[in-house]
């Protein structure tokens, strides 16, 4: 609401929607796939990691602590791997193109 109050006394905002209506009309690559890659993909990673580590390690450490922090670690770990690999393959994808 702040917002429409606000292009309604600038002196500009025909300018403005020229501009998001041109932008709107644009043809361009569709960005899913990058977004889910970038965003998605290591969050689910992480989650999935996560909870596999806490179950592999439940029989392996009793103190329950212990057992998240060292589950949490490798939980980074791996996502940092798989963000690596995948900025690796990406950096190689566009060496080629």
């Amino acid at each position: 609401m702040v917002e429409r109050k606000f292009c309604e006394v600038c002196h500009e905002r025909h300018e403005c929607q020229k501009v998001y209506e041109q932008l709107g009309k644009s043809e361009g690559p569709s960005v899913v796939f990058k977004v889910v890659l970038a965003f998605l993909l290591p969050l689910v990673v992480f989650i999935v990691s996560l909870a596999a580590f806490e179950w592999i390690l439940a029989g392996a450490i009793e103190a329950e602590g212990l057992r998240t922090g060292v589950s949490l670690l490798l939980a980074f770990s791996v996502t940092a791997a798989l963000t690596l690999i995948i900025r690796v393959i990406n950096r190689q994808f566009r060496k080629n193109r």
